[in-house]
């Protein structure tokens, strides 16, 4: 399966919706060539792998796991975990998912819009200012290597 998605910043003008589902994961593999992921988002937990990018299309490929054996990998992960509160917005007839960063990453927010392909059209709510699809700093990948709340001090 291929996901095709772009990726926003979020201004101040968003307000959250809803309770938001929290959202933990780490990775297995940041290889170039592909990326393993493993989440617990709630009371459900996945092992995704993706392949490399091309653009904003790669390759995924996502399975249910046991919440158990997520919680074993977790610990097997490279670096530390991504934790974040996930929101969706219904923009058009889009949805749109809105992360807000927990701990090391916490004060840096981002949306994301699935597509179909790549020049699919679809309307850019006003509280997506700043498109961040290509830049890998805000790949949660790159996030779970790099936090966001060291980005001031290393700059």
């Amino acid at each position: 399966m291929l996901e095709i998605e772009r990726k926003f910043l979020v201004n101040d003008e968003w307000k959250p919706s809803g309770k938001g589902k929290a959202i933990k994961q780490g990775y297995l593999s940041v290889d170039p060539e592909r990326v393993v992921r493993v989440r617990i988002a709630d009371n459900e937990a996945f092992l995704t792998v993706k392949g490399k990018s091309a653009g904003i299309v790669r390759t995924e490929l996502e399975y249910k796991i046991p919440q158990q054996d997520a919680e074993i990998l977790l610990t097997m992960c490279l670096d530390f975990p991504v934790s974040k509160k996930r929101y969706t917005e219904k923009i058009g007839n889009k949805t749109w998912e809105i992360d807000v960063f927990e701990g090391d990453n916490k004060g840096l927010v981002l949306a994301e819009i699935e597509l179909k392909n790549e020049n699919e059209e679809f309307q850019i709510p006003d509280w997506a200012f700043k498109e961040v699809s290509y830049d890998k700093r805000f790949f949660n990948s790159w996030l779970s290597k790099n936090p966001f709340l060291n980005w001031e001090s290393e700059s």
